[in-house]
């Protein structure tokens, strides 16, 4: 299987230009539009590789020919609060709820200059945007918070699914940047607990969330061999949780 160079063209690393964006998230760490810009500066052959991996997937194949979104599912609120509670449906509907965020939030962090490389294939185009939204998903399934713990700790895992190089350089980058707030080494070994456990579950940038949605947490759990994430649980509560919220994060929490 290939790809068309015409739609689609292998861009080259920009190390410098990944650099400063990484510097600029360290010092603005709410300005969540410098990690897309992160991605695609180191993204190489990572996407395409990742995308020809879905396409030959039974999985990814239904959704390319059924031009499936995952984004109306997860903005459908009303679907999802109509599933049982304690399905991944449910539960993802409550993080948003009480994590003030939504799946539009991260369409808008990824416009513009940070959209797919501006890919003309539509096929690819949908991949890109279902690999997006599923992030947050990503942290119901895997239990880990929008912290910069849990986030560092997430990108690492993110790292073992989609190959982009930009994943690595965020997670340990975002670990170096607050190691000294747990004692023993505690934030370096969660971000490579995320990585590791990672490379334990299924896949799950090809994994059909459609139809993970009415189940209970915990069965998806399963399914897809996510595993307990109890570095990162021991380190977070022996840490200032508030401290490691981003500015716009402690704002919406002291507001409601």
């Amino acid at each position: 299987m290939t790809i068309n160079k015409k739609d689609y063209a292998t861009p080259k690393r920009e190390w410098r230009k990944a650099w400063r964006a990484v510097k600029h998230l360290i010092d603005n760490p709410e300005e969540t539009d410098q990690v897309f810009i992160i991605l695609r500066a180191l993204a190489g052959k990572s996407f395409r590789n990742a995308f020809l991996r879905f396409k030959a997937s039974p999985v990814g194949a239904r959704i390319l020919a059924e031009e499936i979104d995952l984004f109306d599912t997860l903005v459908d609120r009303e679907y999802l609060k109509s599933l049982p509670e304690g399905s991944l449906g449910r539960e993802y509907l409550d993080f948003i709820t009480r994590e003030n965020i939504s799946p539009e939030g991260l369409v808008d962090a990824s416009s513009g200059e940070n959209s797919f490389m501006n890919l003309e294939d539509p096929e690819m185009v949908r991949y890109g945007m279902r690999g997006r939204e599923m992030h947050d998903l990503w942290h119901v399934v895997t239990g880990y918070g929008r912290d910069g713990l849990g986030e560092a700790s997430i990108v690492a895992a993110s790292y073992v699914y989609s190959k982009n190089l930009g994943m690595a350089l965020i997670a340990v980058m975002a670990g170096l940047s607050f190691r000294k707030a747990a004692s023993n080494g505690g934030v370096l070994r969660s971000v490579f607990e995320g990585y590791r456990n990672a490379r334990k579950t299924e896949w799950l940038l090809g994994s059909d969330w459609e139809n993970l949605m009415p189940l209970p947490l915990r069965e998806v759990r399963q399914k897809l061999n996510i595993q307990e994430p109890t570095r990162y649980r021991r380190t977070v509560a022996t840490m200032d949780v508030d401290a490691l919220y981003t500015q716009e994060v402690q704002e919406q929490r002291a507001a409601e």
